[in-house]
Formats: structure tokens, C-alpha cells, sequence
């Protein structure tokens, strides 16, 4: 059961939900935006191709895209706060359970599967949560939550490594899930919305004196709560399908670059300590990406979708120039414009995804989203570790994520055509007719 939020309160305690989700942002996608450290030492503990080594990374993405249409599900028949709660238990499982490190088996169950799933527990009900608590100042509010990755990312490039180099990986991986039980304690805090909105009203219905009060059926009517269902029927719009095929193209290209980054770095002779800081470069550029970009798009100057259009195109052009770099400063300065951009994308992307579909049916069309976009998260790691076996070289992993994410730009092109036609079909058909007879007479008798 949600409340309606047709007028949210767009601040008030809506802000405490924003730094919630801004911890539940670090403490889920950095961590799996900076497991790109533990590829190599993963790779050589049990032998493995690079390409085998990306499952884990590939399971993890996949089980946090397919999850989220259940995680959806789950807010609407309860709340955003028990299933963060629940997807904060899940996560440390996943990190707890990969610390005996068995065999790749095991890991593509524990710190695939179970932090997956953990990670669609949390993350999607706490970014709808976010939205559904702002409206004018929506996508300042959803920046600053998704900046929350790249804050939390920029401490734990070097922190990882300095876990590694410490307690070996299957100690870091234990200490980390030990930390992502915090994500529990952010669930607490997201508080529904139906009791900050509207608890002025229920207040007053219980000092309505005895015989005055209107019946228990007018109370029914008049409530601020209403069930809700999800929405499957979402795939049958063309515009969300356009916008799906183009999350999907996105996503087979955006968890590559952060997955290679390292094993590039280690190939150019580039020390440990300077690679851990690309990550922490990554995060920074990001963090500022993502901010600027909420910001900009909060003045409602340009389109939307035209911003995550100039962002998404300007993100290949990063990836194609990227593998240019020979050395540690150019291998940088390329991470901060592909970071950068990044950034701005993964700002705008969901204020564009409720432009797309309307408020009411957000809740759906986010699970929906992340379901189909999963097929490109589960599909892009492993296709990329392959180009790379048969390449030789980490450079192709980067050709292969930018040539795919100039394909996905163009669907973003076709849906804002449609977009654009509908709006001007639809001011068509309510344009009144006007006649050009002198007389109305005349009018009349013509249309006879």
C-alpha cells in the first residue's frame, strides 16, 4: 500500500530520504563499481580466463537487474524501508559467504547471486523512494542520491586495495559485507510517505468529535491510500520499449570500462598504488558529473532526454579515445572525461525514465527497466572478456563498450521523434476548426 503523491513535499524530511539514499547508493554500486580490484587477484588465485573471471561481475549485474522488478513489487505490497532493510541483510550474506572462497562456483553464488540481490533491494527502492518525495526539484534530489556512489567509490579504490594488501581478498570481501550492514540502518530512516504527507489529515479525522464525523465510508473515500498493483503492461508502449532497448545497449557498455580499467592499468607497467588512484579519479569526476548535471537539468533549460542524448555520445567518444593512453597521466586525464560524462548520464537517466511513463506508473516501469536492462549487463562483461582473450589486449574491451553506446544513442533520437510527433498529433486534434466561409450559414451547410 503507497500513498498517493500526487503534491510530494519536494524537501522537508523528503531531504533525510535524499542523504539515505545517498549511503544506500555507496554502500551498493561503488562497492560492485570497484570489484575491478579484486578481478586479477581472483584471476590468478584460481587460473582462470579473464573472461571466466567476469562471470562474477556478470552475475552480479544481472541478479541486481532481474531483482528489481521484485523489489518493486515488494514496496508496493509493503514499503521502500522493509526492502532496503532486507536487501542490507542480503548483501552482507553475499560478502560474508564469499569470504571461504571455495571455488568460482561459489563465488558467482555468494558474491554474484546473493550481493546481487542484494544490491536490487536495496538500490531500487531507494532511488523510487527519492522520486516519489520531490517533483519540482526531482532530478537536483535523484543526483545527489546517485552521488553517493561515486563519493563512497572515490574512498574505496584505495581502501580495497589497502584490504587486499592486508587481509588478502577473502578477507577484504568479509570486512566489506560487515560494512554494507549499515544499509540497514538507512532503511530505517526511509520513512513511507503516507505518514509525513498526510499526517495532518489523519490528526484531524481522529479529533472529529463523535457524531459530527463523516461515515466510515466517506473516510474510505476521501483516504490518501489506494492499492496498487504492478504494471506489466508497461512493454506494450512503444516508448517505453524504445527506451528499454536503449537501457539494454547502456548497460552491456557501462560496467566494462570500470572492470578493465585496472587490468589496462597493470598492462601499461603502471604501479599498484597509481592504479588504485584511477578509481578514486573516476569517482571524483563522477561525483561532479552528477551534481552539475542535476543541477543544470533543475533550471528545465534543455530537454532531458536531449541532455542524456549529448551525455551518452559524448561518454563513446571518451571510450574510443580511452585505450590511447601509454601512460599514467594520459590513462587519467581519459578516466576523468569518460567519469565525468558517465556521471551526467547516470544523473538524468531515471528523470528521463518518469518522463517517459508518468509518475503514477514510475514504480513499475524502474522494475521493468532494470529487468530488461539486465540482459545487457548479463550479455556485456563476458562479450568484452572474450574480445579481450581473442585480442590479446584490454584495449578492445573499450572499442567494443564505446561502438555499442553510439548504437544506443541513436534509439534515444527515435523515442524524442515519437515523443515530439505524438505531442504534435495530439495539438492537432485539439486545434478548434476554423471556417473560412464568410458566413456561418454557409459553414453549416457545407458540413451537410
Amino acid at each position: 500500500m503507497q500513498a498517493k503523491d500526487s503534491n510530494p513535499p519536494d524537501g522537508g524530511y523528503g531531504w533525510v530520504v535524499v542523504v539515505s539514499a545517498f549511503m544506500v547508493m555507496g554502500l551498493t554500486a561503488a562497492v560492485l563499481k570497484t570489484f575491478g580490484l579484486f578481478f586479477v587477484e581472483i584471476q590468478q588465485h584460481f587460473d582462470e580466463l579473464a573472461s571466466t573471471t567476469s562471470w562474477i561481475t556478470s552475475v552480479t549485474i544481472t541478479v541486481f537487474h532481474l531483482g528489481a522488478p521484485v523489489a518493486s513489487s515488494l514496496c508496493v505490497q509493503y514499503t521502500h524501508r522493509t526492502v532496503v532493510i532486507t536487501g542490507g541483510l542480503l548483501a552482507f550474506s553475499g560478502m560474508a559467504l564469499g569470504f571461504f572462497g571455495l571455488n568460482m562456483v561459489w563465488l558467482y553464488a555468494t558474491t554474484g547471486f546473493l550481493q546481487g540481490l542484494g544490491i536490487s533491494f536495496s538500490w531500487t527502492p531507494a532511488i523510487s523512494i527519492v522520486s516519489h518525495y520531490f517533483s519540482k526539484k526531482r532530478a537536483l534530489a535523484n543526483a545527489i542520491a546517485s552521488a553517493g556512489e561515486c563519493a563512497f567509490a572515490f574512498i574505496f579504490g584505495p581502501f580495497f586495495q589497502w584490504l587486499i594488501g592486508q587481509y588478502g581478498w577473502k578477507g577484504a570481501l568479509l570486512i566489506i559485507g560487515g560494512i554494507q550492514l549499515n544499509i540497514c540502518v538507512c532503511g530505517v530512516l526511509m520513512r513511507p510517505l503516507a505518514s509525513s504527507c498526510f499526517l495532518e489529515a489523519s490528526h484531524r479525522e481522529t479529533e472529529t468529535p463523535p457524531g459530527n464525523g463523516a461515515s466510515r465510508t466517506d473516510k474510505e473515500d476521501q483516504s490518501p491510500i489506494r492499492p496498487k498493483t504492478f504494471n506489466w503492461m508497461l512493454v506494450r508502449r512503444p516508448e517505453f520499449v524504445l527506451y528499454a532497448i536503449f537501457g539494454i545497449l547502456a548497460a552491456m557498455s557501462f560496467f566494462v570500462p570500470p572492470l578493465f580499467l585496472v587490468p589496462l592499468s597493470y598492462s601499461l607497467g603502471i604501479d599498484e598504488s597509481w592504479t588504485a588512484s584511477l578509481l578514486s579519479i573516476l569517482a571524483m569526476v563522477d561525483f561532479g558529473g552528477r551534481l552539475l548535471c542535476g543541477w543544470y537539468a533543475n533550471l528545465h533549460v534543455t530537454k532531458s532526454i536531449h541532455l542524456l542524448a549529448m551525455a551518452i555520445t559524448l561518454i563513446s567518444t571518451s571510450l574510443m579515445l580511452l585505450p590511447l593512453a601509454n601512460n599514467y597521466l594520459s590513462l587519467a586525464i581519459f578516466t576523468g572525461f569518460y567519469g565525468f560524462f558517465f556521471g551526467t548520464t547516470v544523473a538524468i537517466h531515471i528523470t528521463v525514465l518518469v518522463d517517459v511513463v508518468g509518475m503514477p506508473e514510475f514504480d513499475s516501469a524502474l522494475g521493468l527497466f532494470m529487468l530488461i536492462r539486465s540482459t545487457g549487463g548479463f550479455v556485456g562483461p563476458p562479450l568484452a572478456g572474450l574480445i579481450v582473450d581473442m585480442a590479446g589486449d584490454y584495449r578492445a574491451g573499450f572499442y567494443m563498450a564505446g561502438a555499442i553506446l553510439v548504437l544506443s544513442a541513436g534509439f534515444l533520437i527515435i523515442l524524442d521523434r515519437l515523443q515530439q510527433r505524438k505531442i504534435r498529433g495530439s495539438k492537432i486534434r485539439n486545434k478548434p476548426e476554423k471556417s473560412t466561409l464568410p458566413y456561418p450559414s454557409l459553414h453549416i451547410l457545407k458540413h451537410q
